[in-house]
């Protein structure tokens, strides 16, 4: 059925203008002035709320299958509704098995029934010997594969060196395929000699820029080498923003993202002992906080994801402080419109900037830059509906993933999702949060049927 929405506040063409929405079976079918509606169309007006295309959330870690007391479909994306997000990518890692075979691709393909409140896609992972699956994975329309350079913290998923990228690779390259990297090279090994276990000064200084300089030089010199496309996830330090953009300027084919917690949280005002702000790499200091912040402004990173990380309150290790046992991961998924918008207006950005680096580029990252991440004739009729002006402070009662532990608990934060639309039908209601319906999400897959 033919149905419109409209606001004052549209988001088109990188500018609010007043406009009409066109739906039609969860497709835009055009975008026209108000007064141009159809005659008979049913109509919702959404006054001065601020209408904007679906969130595009490329770098969430789920966990299902193997570990659904961290994590799970059904939690993670009712919380990624919450937030505005339409589209989440989930990670091949910290789910049993990991996703490194077709098998289980296929296995966690499974999982999806009946949980996907948003639509799902999901990353392979590049491990040691797994090179022979790779070619099977593109095939059903993976187009994207993490590896670690470094130890990633779960045994199923070990750290792949230069000797497994150059197997993988070649076949990524010629399937038109990205490799996203944790780019991180442990040059300190086992000497440094901790004093105090719970001092974020000395976690901080044991894992140092130079560990993503060095790792992120590797990666650009196997880019070259095979041309294949690669994509920096969760960049940290900002002192790698010169040689990620002298590549850039040289033709290699490199992005990279950043993460809220980078752009919004600080060294300087992290408290000792407190495992709800370790992730890895780390929260650095303000002044690259800014730097990373210019490093967006002059495209040199090219978008804002999650990194939504979460795992049981125990192993937060917040009962004896020990942030070296913590596991290392920021849980941020619902939150990070408000988040972004919250920084994005102190540094005088606008709503069209927060689409372009939440919406839009990440859509690209994962070939989907034809049907998300923008409003447009014929993409899908994926929105958030949200009040800039509003605000609202975050707290445990009303977290919807799975563990509630926030490094951004009882942070008042400015921007108020109304509503959420996928595929033109609303999925979240901020006046009657009411997940009893049928999921409405569907398995981003070329060639995998829907669930």
């Amino acid at each position: 059925m033919i149905k419109a929405i409209s606001s004052s506040r549209v988001l088109y063409r990188g500018k609010l203008s007043a406009l009409a929405i066109i739906i039609d079976a969860g497709i835009i079918r055009d975008v026209v002035n108000i007064n141009d509606i159809p005659t008979g169309c049913p109509h919702h007006n959404y006054g001065d709320l601020v209408i904007m295309p679906g969130l595009v959330d490329t770098h969430v870690h789920i966990n299902e299958p193997g570990r659904t007391d961290w994590e799970g479909f059904n939690t993670a994306t009712q919380a990624a509704a919450a937030g505005g997000i339409t589209t989440v990518i989930d990670m091949p890692l910290n789910c049993i098995p990991v996703t490194t075979t077709l098998d289980a691709v296929q296995i966690k393909q499974a999982c999806l029934k009946n949980q996907m409140w948003v639509d799902v896609g999901f990353h392979g992972g590049v491990i040691p010997d797994n090179e022979s699956e790779l070619s099977a994975m593109i095939k059903v329309g993976i187009t994207t594969f993490k590896a670690f350079m470094i130890d990633s913290g779960v045994d199923e998923f070990p750290a792949s060196d230069s000797t497994t990228l150059d197997k993988a690779m070649p076949i990524l390259a010629r399937g038109n395929a990205t490799l996203l990297v944790h780019a991180e090279l442990d040059s300190c090994g086992k000497e440094i000699q901790v004093e105090d276990e719970s001092s974020y000064a000395e976690f901080l200084a044991s894992r140092p820029d130079n560990w993503e300089l060095d790792a992120i030089t590797e990666i650009i010199g196997l880019s070259k080498k095979h041309n294949c496309k690669v994509h920096i996830v969760h960049l940290s330090s900002a002192q790698a923003l010169a040689i990620i953009h002298k590549a850039q300027e040289d033709g290699v084919r490199i992005s990279a993202e950043t993460c809220p917690h980078y752009l919004t949280l600080s060294s300087e005002s992290i408290p000792d002992g407190d495992g709800r702000f370790k992730c890895c790499p780390p929260i650095r200091n303000n002044e690259n906080q800014d730097a990373l912040w210019q490093g967006l402004q002059k495209n040199i990173i090219d978008f804002i994801v999650s990194d939504h990380s979460p795992c049981t309150p125990a192993l937060k290790r917040l009962h004896d402080h020990n942030l070296w046992q913590a596991w290392g991961g920021i849980s941020s998924l619902q939150f990070g419109l408000s988040l972004i918008w919250t920084a994005l207006q102190k540094r005088r950005h606008s709503i069209a900037d927060l689409a372009k680096w939440m919406c839009e580029r990440p859509a690209a990252l994962v070939a989907l830059s034809t049907r998300k991440g923008q409003i447009k004739k014929g993409f899908d009729a994926d929105f958030v509906i949200w009040n800039p002006e509003d605000s609202h402070i975050i707290e445990q009662k009303n977290i919807l993933h799975k563990n509630k532990l926030s490094a951004y608990e009882q942070q008042t934060v400015s921007g108020v999702v109304q509503q959420t639309i996928l595929a033109g039908d609303v999925i979240f209601d901020k006046d009657k949060i009411n997940f009893n319906d049928h999921p409405k999400g569907k398995a981003l897959f070329n060639s995998i049927k829907n669930i």
